[in-house]
């Protein structure tokens, strides 16, 4: 029987490539002998937000289109006109960090599928999923009554879970000198490496046959 390939994903809910990368990510976690592990980094939480802006909104969506062209991702004219064009919300990936981690604790198997919603929420329905009532809505929507709960009204638990988790993730981009997300590592203590993001946007097999085959 081989051995388990474990697999750290470091992403951002509001990260396009991170989005554009889903795919992949979710072919790695049908795998048998691969776990992944995903964690997120507060790249645009706390500090790292920011009101929405015209230069930030432009920037994005020539990022988006590349990144449709690669993964076949969807970017809706709903979210170009309700989300980046609006003149209004926030870029912050804090409410959808939190809330990711409130059904780590809860649900931790449905995590991911809870990231997937809250990016679908954003791309495609063109929803903010910086706003807190948003990310309410999409966990109700997923059943994930619970973790909603524990979302809207946080305890110092979760809180210092969370915060917890994006240092952990800071932590290792600077291990190994990652400038962005996704950044996907493999193995684990002194043996792990980072495996080239590009892998995750043209298509799922190659990467899983070269993780199996280091």
């Amino acid at each position: 029987m081989s051995e388990t390939i474990q697999l750290t994903y470091l992403f951002d809910p509001l990260c396009g490539w991170c989005y554009g990368a889903s795919p992949a990510i979710g072919k790695l976690m049908q795998q048998d002998d691969i776990e992944v592990t995903i964690i997120p980094t507060g790249l645009f939480a706390g500090a790292g937000a920011f009101p929405m802006n015209a230069g930030f909104a432009a920037h994005a969506w020539e990022a988006d289109q590349r990144i449709a062209k690669l993964t076949g991702q969807i970017f809706s004219e709903a979210y170009r006109r309700n989300v980046l064009e609006s003149g209004a919300g926030q870029v912050d990936s804090g409410p959808a960090a939190l809330a990711l981690s409130a059904v780590r604790l809860i649900a931790p198997e449905r995590e991911f599928e809870a990231l997937k919603a809250i990016q679908r929420a954003r791309y495609v329905e063109g929803r903010d999923n910086g706003d807190l009532a948003v990310i309410a809505d999409v966990l109700a929507e997923l059943d994930l009554d619970e973790a909603a709960e524990r979302f809207a009204a946080p305890d110092e638990e979760l809180r210092a879970f969370n915060a917890g988790r994006i240092e952990a993730a800071q932590a290792e981009m600077h291990r190994f000198g990652a400038r962005g997300v996704p950044t996907l590592i493999a193995g684990e203590g002194r043996d792990a490496r980072l495996v080239n993001s590009s892998t995750l946007y043209g298509g799922a097999d190659d990467l899983i046959a070269g993780l199996r085959a280091a």
